[in-house]
This record gives structure tokens, sequence and C-alpha cells, in this order.
């Protein structure tokens, strides 16, 4: 059975390598991941049911077909998702946008979302706020995280304080704008996830932010119940 099972997975991953992960688009790279979990959970399942060879090798044909439709329609939807928060924001100095595989994250830069030691979002960050939870709405099969962020100025205990403050913010502008308050849990992170140097102006700067990701909803929530805090 493991000899069968590694026999199915490899040969998935031989056709997929045609093109490298690198030149793969999002949805082609979705695809065939979700082909060869398809085809490891079909196999499995093929030798319970047929509990031969042939069963198993049916069983992994169809979990790879059946798994590689669901991870390029997962990879469409956030490809898609990803262009419109592009072209929404491409005018934007307060959001920079990125993508981390299939999930989109988008930056929230503190110099300009709140006054220092402030949780109040500013009023100049409300345009941008609106395109991103039009956006949002259009997109409800996704889940998101709301992470608030702070330099090392002050102490431990006060910053991780504020942080969660600021990310609560944010949460509650977007469900004003129509996106369910189920999709969206809050985090934060205080000091403790610096992309920049604090010894700088500019690296706390930096590091003052609030990031908004947006991952696929591989498991529906719950009616009634918000989003798991992480």
């Amino acid at each position: 059975m493991k000899k069968i099972l590694l026999t199915v997975l490899i040969t998935v991953f031989a056709v997929s390598g045609c093109a490298t992960m690198d030149q793969q688009s999002k949805t082609t790279k979705g695809a065939t991941y979700g082909a060869a979990g398809g085809a490891a959970a079909g196999a499995i399942l093929g030798q319970i049911i047929g509990k031969n060879t042939q069963g198993t090798l049916i069983g992994a044909a169809a979990g790879a077909a059946i798994g590689g439709l669901a991870g390029a329609g997962v990879g469409h939807m956030m490809d898609k998702q990803e262009a419109e928060m592009r072209d929404a924001l491409a005018t934007s100095e307060e959001v920079a946008v990125r993508r981390e595989g299939d999930l989109i994250a988008l930056t929230l830069k503190g110099d300009v979302s709140f006054d220092v030691d402030s949780d109040v979002v500013l009023p100049g960050l409300y345009t941008e706020l609106d395109r991103i939870a039009q956006i949002l709405v259009k997109y409800p099969d996704t889940t998101i995280v709301v992470e608030g962020h702070t330099d090392s100025t002050g102490s431990d205990t006060y910053n991780q304080g504020l942080s969660e403050r600021r990310a609560l913010s944010v949460q509650r502008l977007l469900v004003q704008r129509g996106v369910s308050e189920y999709r969206i849990s809050t985090i934060g992170y205080g000091e403790t996830r610096p992309v920049a140097t604090n010894n700088t102006p500019e690296g706390r700067q930096m590091n003052r932010r609030v990031e908004i990701r947006v991952n696929p909803n591989t498991q529906a929530q719950p009616q009634g119940q918000p989003a798991p805090m992480q």
C-alpha cells in the first residue's frame, strides 16, 4: 500500500513538473497541491473500499481529479481577489498588498492609520477601508485575520494591549462597511514581530502597523459564531 501511494504521489508531481513552481500561477499551484492531496486521500479510500491495488489506483485517480479541481478553484478565486485589491489600491500610499501562497496580506501603515499612542483609526484611511471592504464582501468564501503590531517603544505589556485595540478598531470599521464579523478574527502581537529595526525612526515607523490577512475559507464558520481568535 505504501509503495503504491508513493508511486501515485510521484506521478502527480512529475506531471505537474512540466513547469517549475516559480513559473506557475497561484491557480496552477493550487491545482497541483489539490491533486496531490486528493490522490493521497483517494488512494487510502480506494484501498479501504476495494482492499486491492486496482481499488487504490482508481481511488487515487478520482481523488487527484477532484482535488485538482478544488485547488484550482481556490487559487483562481484568490488570484481574482488579489488583482482587484491591487487595482483598487494602486494609488494608495497607506496600504501595501502582497501575496503569500493562497493568502493575501494588506499592510496598513501605522504612521497614516493612527496617531501616536492611539487606537482610533484616522479618517484619512477610510477611503482605503471602503475599497478593501467592498472586495471582501464580494468574496465571502474567505476568512480574515486582523493583526496589530507596534514598535518597541514603551513596555511589552502596554504595546501588547495597544496592538490588540488597534486590530479591534480596524475590525469594527470593516464590519460597519458590510463585512460579516463572523469572518473576522483579531490578534495583537505587540512588538514581537518587527519587520525592520527598532533602532531608527524609520524602522519603528514600519513596525507600527496593522495587517489584514485574507485566507481561503476551507471550512465554513458556523452561523451565529465569530471566527475563532488565533
